[in-house]
């Protein structure tokens, strides 16, 4: 059997403040294989953010251990850390995180530009056109609707094909019916490119999305669930 592509074991996090140390997370122990769909949901302030933080890399852990492709991020030091999100991770936040001085064409091949990939505006206006953008490839983000920017910020994702992509309640700042529609996309993309996909949302209607929940409340796991 073929290693899992994330392993978290016995992770914690907790922060000093005024008041004394704050615990964060709590033993958060969980693995995602290849190619699954995982939702990590729960509360505000459950842990969810502070988590995504964690595996990707983007934060320390005060205990334990996160595996990607069986490295242990936390034994490189920040460059190399950076190096391994660079060509295994992509991320979907629900704010977007689009270059508003950047059309949509862009923005999705700003990925592919900074690793030298001299095919990165063909392979952005596919992606493009993929997720219904074709005919927007010229507007910036000021001119895009909300649902049209998370399509951009979608094909920008996927556009590096990533073996790992991190979703930060990626249809929060949407209305139902285009939330529901960025979610549809969002799966059937990581579906076309077997790629794994980690969603981290509030929104149970989107943890539907998924094949597997792992519940948080109040920084621990309280409800894994097949």
């Amino acid at each position: 059997m073929s290693s899992p592509i994330l392993l978290v074991s016995s992770l914690t996090k907790s922060v000093t403040g005024p008041g004394g140390d704050l615990q964060l997370l709590y033993d958060i122990n969980f693995s995602v294989n290849a190619g699954e769909r995982v939702a990590i949901v729960g509360a505000s302030g459950a842990g969810k953010s502070t988590l995504l933080g964690l595996l990707a890399g983007l934060d320390t852990p005060s205990s334990g251990t996160v595996h990607i492709n069986d490295v242990s991020i936390f034994d490189l030091d920040e460059d190399q850390r950076a190096h391994l999100r660079g060509n295994n991770i992509s991320f979907v936040f629900q704010s977007f995180q689009l270059l508003a001085n950047l059309n949509a064409v862009e923005n999705v091949a700003l990925p592919l530009e900074i690793k030298g990939d001299g095919a990165a505006m063909s392979k952005a206006r596919e992606r493009l056109q993929e997720v219904g953008l074709g005919q927007r490839l010229h507007h910036y983000p000021s001119q895009l609707s909300g649902g049209e920017q998370q399509r951009v910020a979608l094909a920008r994702a996927f556009v590096t094909e990533p073996k790992l992509l991190f979703a930060d309640e990626p249809t929060g700042s949407l209305d139902r019916d285009t939330g529901e529609a960025v979610i549809e996309l969002l799966t059937r993309l990581n579906q076309e490119q077997g790629s794994t996909l980690l969603i981290v949302t509030h929104d149970d209607k989107v943890a539907q999305y998924c094949e597997r929940v792992i519940t948080l409340d109040a920084g621990q796991i309280v409800e894994p669930r097949a």
